[in-house]
This record gives structure tokens, C-alpha cells and sequence, in this order.
């Protein structure tokens, strides 16, 4: 009987979990930009914020929620700290006054300068993997891992 409960709660084993290892992986890399970030007085969130926003100039905020991951709640205040550092504008759509449109200003554009230095920063961190092509592997099974994620948006919990 003792087998059968152990077995019970096998799912419950720190080592079968297969969100653990990706929340402490988050944790150490968003950890590991923190300093290059505070350089920029920037924080990651607004960093990938930023990084849409050198992509593509103008966006509607559904679109920004989205490519982000993000909910209302957590990137309005992004978007209001980075309006009041100057790196953004925000304004009513003319099409559909729900939406908010978000453009990059010129000083938002200034920061790219300084901004693409962090990437390589962040690369040296790597730099005692003797494999590149192992991280190569581990990004692309974490972009297939979001492209489940967002194909399951939507759908309702349990179904």
C-alpha cells in the first residue's frame, strides 16, 4: 500500500515538474539582465517592450499584449513608465477609439544605441558553453513551447 501512495504522489515531485526547471530559468536569465538593464534604467519587461517597439514603430496595444504575453494590467503601467521616460507616445486610435495606438519617439530610438550592446553582454554569460548549438536547440524548444502556449490562449480552463 505504502508503493501505491508513493506512486500517488509522484506528480507532486519537485523533479516531475516541468514548470520548476523553467521558472528557475526565467528567474537566473531575467536576473542576469538586470544590471545591463539598470544601465538603461530600464526593467526586462520594458526591455522586450522596447525591443517590439524598435521592431515595429506603431502598434495597437492588443497587438503589444499579445506579442508580449502580457495582460492589461501588467503592461499599462509599462507603457506609462516608458511614456513618462520619453520613449514612447500613446493615443486613441482614430479607426476604433478602444484601441491605443503606441509609437516609438526619437529619444526611444536613441536608446536602441545603447540597448544593442546588451544582447552580446548577455551572450558572454553563455560563453563557457562548449556546445552553441546546444542553446540553439534549448531556444528553439522554448519558441515551440510559447507557440503551444499561444495556440491554447483563448480556450477556457478546463476544457
Amino acid at each position: 500500500m505504502a508503493e501505491n501512495d508513493n506512486k500517488k504522489y509522484e506528480c507532486l515531485l519537485l523533479d516531475n515538474q516541468l514548470c520548476f526547471p523553467l521558472y528557475v530559468c526565467s528567474k537566473e536569465i531575467v536576473n542576469m539582465y538586470a544590471p545591463l538593464l539598470s544601465k538603461l534604467d530600464l526593467t526586462y519587461t520594458q526591455y522586450i517592450t522596447m525591443m517590439v517597439m524598435w521592431e515595429e514603430k506603431k502598434v495597437v496595444t492588443k497587438h503589444l499584449k499579445a506579442r508580449l504575453f502580457l495582460d492589461s494590467g501588467t503592461l499599462s503601467p509599462v507603457l506609462n513608465r516608458l511614456e513618462e521616460k520619453g520613449y514612447i507616445t500613446k493615443e486613441r486610435s482614430a479607426e476604433d477609439a478602444r484601441d491605443l495606438v503606441v509609437t516609438i519617439t526619437d529619444e526611444g530610438e536613441k536608446l536602441k544605441e545603447e540597448a544593442v550592446k546588451v544582447p552580446g553582454q548577455i551572450g558572454m554569460c553563455f560563453s563557457g558553453v562548449k556546445d552553441p548549438e546546444r542553446l540553439e536547440k534549448l531556444g528553439k524548444l522554448l519558441r515551440e513551447m510559447m507557440e503551444i502556449f499561444n495556440e491554447n490562449r483563448g480556450r477556457k480552463k478546463g476544457d
